[in-house]
């Protein structure tokens, strides 16, 4: 059904030669999915997951490296081309912390060190400084010094001048935008003693002065990282005979409880034995290593930070939507298994039946609004029927002569009704105004049903309480990849749900293809409403909250055709999506409401909203952790996890298609279905949301039919043309 004002195509530009727009309903979703990677990959990048090199250069010969610097102290000097290097007095000591800012260990030695009243440069990473700023502002408000120990802690050695150019500036951001600062101090990541520089690490260092930066090694190593113990930890960092030392210990990479018992006893001892423990700059007596930062560099800095925090708290705001997916999922999953084997034996012992059996005849609504290609075969079934019945097709304004291909088919209990282009609920309206008989049947114009079709459909009237009643959609045209997709998508996800809805009686939706309802629970509710684009959903949660049963009923099968582009895909799903929420919205009350009502509304309400609207705008985000797995890591625990949920899928699939009684053929397309098909209905529901939040209001589309879908067996019979007063146009 659709409106007869249907936009065309547009050229690459609008007639008066401006160039088309895109749509802000797409526009939004597209920048949403670019920011989402943008994030993702921001957060690779800072997490070390992304140009991470944990190369470590072996020992080389030192014969180019200066005498005076191998003998020399730890404190390398190779600015303006000159090459010096700086020893600590005695009784001075700098205590050096590299790796960090840890959340968890460096609080904890900058506690220790404010307790005793001590200074002491940390080296900190880009990575650890950026996801961490508060410490590295409270290392410079305390009044230690920072320095650089490059962004992603590569050795140095083997990058080339601009990655060590990008490590150092990358580095030097992050500082500032979390301290307003920039240092002069440098101290490169494997790094040891002076002497141990080579002919490899020496250029390194060279090329590190003309960008401005002074080296910072050490003489005194304590071997922390091995974790020793803390007598061990203290003996390696004590200098030998009173002399002035630049001591390596460590605030990240792994547990540092004995870095810090060590550093609580050692501070103390040293103190006893003369030890003054200052920053580097403080030792040499030199200015400071910290410059304050302003204008655009500052701002820069700020919204460098600020970006990965962002990245890191939309990250755990994905890892906590993957949770509540992977349960939802699951949870449907085991729902659809119990409650759809349940409903299977209910309705399938021997001696069920709904009531007394129906065979008072019904009314058949046919909608139909340029179905020209599709309404000869959609009416011809219907000659077919094992149930008596009337056939009225409601011709909404069709410009492709519909209604006179009716006509001309001159077929017994066919009726046409003509009228303007109003609208499906509109037609389906008419259409029950002209019906003769109490129990009403609705299809679609481009719907094939089997001859037992109508009498399946109709036996649950047999049950005063049933108002309404969902058959069993199939599609017909399920040859090409994307009709594979939607046959699975209907048999297991729609379908199997239908009977998971059933034995909790809050079925959502009957189904436009093939529905049947009582005309008293019809009239009861006001009939089909145009409020929602979803008028199917919307007149099954008015039956729920009036007190009807609405049922599902297997063998009531119906063939329709399917969309077989993926721009009508589109249309249809995002019609559906968006008049879901509708429907949903417009019946909220009932949550709060007593009686039926307050049952669907507190039951249904919430179901559909998990298991329709929420479940599948964050299913997504398996396949992108997928993604980030596979690049990132772990990549092998990442695929397992994959390839359980698509067994848990595979098996529930498998299932629905053996209730069915269909070939188990179709499911080898399943896996592309999750990666692609999915993502593309992830779209289409965030364009909805997007559309209802942003206050649009979406138009019927109209999809193209070709008229191929036939009932199993072949071509639906023919008869006869016959005659009577029953083929009149009713106006």
């Amino acid at each position: 059904m659709a409106t007869r004002n249907r936009r065309p195509r547009a050229a690459s530009q609008a007639r008066d030669g401006s160039r088309r727009r895109l749509p802000m309903r797409l526009l939004l979703p597209c920048l949403f999915l670019v920011a989402l990677m943008a994030m993702l990959m921001l957060r690779g990048y800072v997490h070390s997951e992304i140009l991470a090199d944990h190369r470590v250069q072996a020992p080389a010969a030192s014969d180019k490296v200066p005498e005076e610097i191998l003998k020399g102290g730890p404190v390398i000097d190779t600015r303006s081309g000159r090459s010096q290097s700086l020893s600590l007095r005695d009784h001075r000591l700098v205590l050096t912390f590299d790796d960090g800012p840890d959340p968890e260990w460096t609080p904890k030695v900058l506690d220790v060190l404010k307790e005793h009243q001590a200074h002491a440069v940390f080296f900190v990473t880009g990575t650890m400084a950026s996801r961490y700023p508060d410490l590295v502002q409270r290392m410079v408000e305390e009044g230690h010094e920072v320095g650089l120990h490059t962004f992603n802690h590569p050795d140095l050695s083997y990058q080339s001048k601009k990655r060590i150019d990008w490590e150092l500036s990358q580095n030097q951001l992050a500082i500032t935008g979390a301290a307003g600062i920039r240092t002069s101090l440098f101290r490169p990541p494997y790094s040891s003693f002076a002497d141990a520089m080579d002919n490899k690490s020496w250029p390194v260092t060279e090329y590190i002065g003309t960008r401005g930066y002074i080296t910072i090694v050490n003489n005194t190593d304590s071997e922390d990282w091995r974790k020793p113990g803390v007598d061990e930890i203290i003996r390696k960092a004590t200098p030998k005979g009173g002399k002035g030392a630049i001591v390596l210990m460590h605030d990240s990479g792994g547990d540092r409880h004995q870095t810090v018992q060590a550093l609580d006893r050692l501070l103390p001892q040293l103190k006893d034995d003369g030890y003054e423990f200052d920053n580097l700059t403080e030792a040499l007596g030199a200015p400071s290593a910290h410059t304050q930062v302003s204008g655009p560099e500052l701002w820069k800095g700020k919204a460098w930070v600020f970006l990965v925090g962002a990245s890191d708290n939309i990250t755990a705001v994905l890892v906590v939507g993957l949770a509540i997916i992977g349960f939802l999922v699951i949870s449907r999953f085991v729902l659809m298994l119990v409650l759809s084997g349940v409903h299977a034996r209910r309705v399938r012992r021997p001696d069920f039946r709904w009531g007394n059996p129906v065979f008072e005849p019904v009314s058949v609504l046919v909608p139909a609004y340029n179905e020209a290609k599709c309404i000869e075969n959609t009416v011809r079934s219907l000659m077919a029927s094992e149930h008596p019945i009337e056939v009225i097709v409601i011709d909404d304004g069709s410009s492709d002569g519909t209604a006179r291909i009716v006509e001309a088919m001159g077929l017994p209990n066919i009726r046409v009704v003509r009228q303007l282009n109003a609208g499906k609920p509109a037609a389906l309206n008419r259409g029950l105004a002209n019906a003769r008989y109490d129990i009403i049947v609705m299809m679609d114009g481009d719907t094939v049903f089997e001859p037992s079709t109508v009498r399946e459909l109709v036996q649950p009237f047999g049950d005063p309480r049933v108002g309404a009643v969902a058959g069993n959609a199939k599609v017909g045209n399920r040859d090409s990849l994307i009709g594979a997709w939607q046959h699975i998508e209907y048999v297991m996800g729609f379908n199997l749900d239908r009977r998971m809805y059933d034995i909790l009686r809050c079925m959502p939706t009957i189904p436009g293809a093939v529905g049947a309802f009582r005309r008293t629970a019809l009239e009861r509710v006001g009939g089909m409403s145009d409020d929602t684009l979803a008028e199917d959903t919307d007149i099954t949660m008015a039956m729920h909250r009036d007190g009807w049963r609405v049922v599902y009923a297997e063998k009531a099968r119906a063939w329709t055709e399917a969309p077989e582009t993926v721009q009508q895909l589109w249309s249809q799903r995002y019609r559906w999506s968006y008049g879901t929420m509708q429907a949903i919205w417009k019946h909220r009350k009932a949550l709060v409401e007593r009686g039926p009502s307050g049952r669907f509304g507190r039951v249904g309400l919430p179901l559909v909203s998990l298991f329709m609207v929420l479940a599948p705008l964050l299913a997504p985000l398996i396949d992108v952790f997928l993604i980030y797995g596979l690049v990132f890591g772990p990549t092998q625990k990442t695929v397992v996890a994959w390839l359980g949920v698509l067994a848990i899928q595979l098996v529930c699939a498998a299932y629905a298609f053996r209730l069915d009684r269909e070939k188990m053929t179709h499911l080898i397309s399943l896996p592309l279905q999750q990666i692609l098909y999915r993502q593309l209905m992830y779209v289409v529901l965030l364009q909805s949301w997007i559309t209802a939040l942003t206050g649009g209001r979406l138009r019927w589309q109209k999809l193209r039919r070709t008229g191929v879908v036939e009932a199993p067996g072949g071509a639906v019979p023919r008869q006869r043309t016959g005659s009577g007063s029953d083929r009149r146009p009713v106006g």
